[in-house]
């Protein structure tokens, strides 16, 4: 898998810490440069790990099974799909509306929103891809887009939040049906 696709996998991951990030930035009674990068570096230091998690705990499983393709389509779909009806949701779930930075309100946010990227680890561990560079990827995006969620949420509201995971859920998908068909050898 080239960089181009892992660059679009970083962004699909992102938009869950996107969205999150919005909330972020109009709960905050100041956006600074400092908040938003203590914001991106929380989800951008987390999206980066979980999928290194992933990939490691299922590496041990890759050489055994020869239908890797549909490993991953089957997490991306299921990834993608969920992010697209939680695009649907009104956002008033969202657990953390305090504006505070400290730990014990970003360390919830954070471990929630890089789950997705724990799986997709997993699916990396069946695909020919270079862990280190795909999750330094996937970190510096989710941070830049996280900082620019916060300030991105200070200035506009909450109505660019669930287009962000719609779109986000539809990357994913079609990034997991890219990698079934050519693994069937369709394209």
């Amino acid at each position: 898998m080239d960089l181009a696709w892992i660059f679009i996998i970083a962004l699909g991951l992102s938009m869950d810490a996107f969205a999150i990030a919005i909330y972020k930035g109009l709960s905050l009674k100041e956006v600074t440069f400092g908040s938003a990068a203590i914001v991106g570096l929380y989800f951008g230091i987390f999206q980066a790990v979980m999928p290194l998690i992933g990939y490691y705990a299922a590496s041990s499983i890759a050489g055994s099974t020869s239908s890797f393709e549909w490993i991953a389509f089957a997490l991306l779909c299921f990834l993608g799909v969920r992010m697209i009806i939680g695009s649907f949701r009104d956002g008033s779930e969202c657990k953390d509306k305090s504006g505070s930075l400290r730990p014990a309100q970003m360390l919830p946010l954070a471990v929630a929103v890089s789950i997705d990227a724990l799986a997709v680890g997993v699916s990396f561990a069946f695909l020919d891809v270079n862990i280190f560079s795909a999750v330094t990827v996937i970190g510096v995006t989710a941070l830049v887009m996280a900082m620019i969620g916060v300030r991105i949420g200070r200035i506009f509201g909450k109505k660019i939040g669930s287009r962000a995971e719609l779109v986000g859920g539809m990357i994913l998908v079609l990034i997991g049906l890219k990698i079934l068909l050519e693994g069937q050898g369709i394209i």
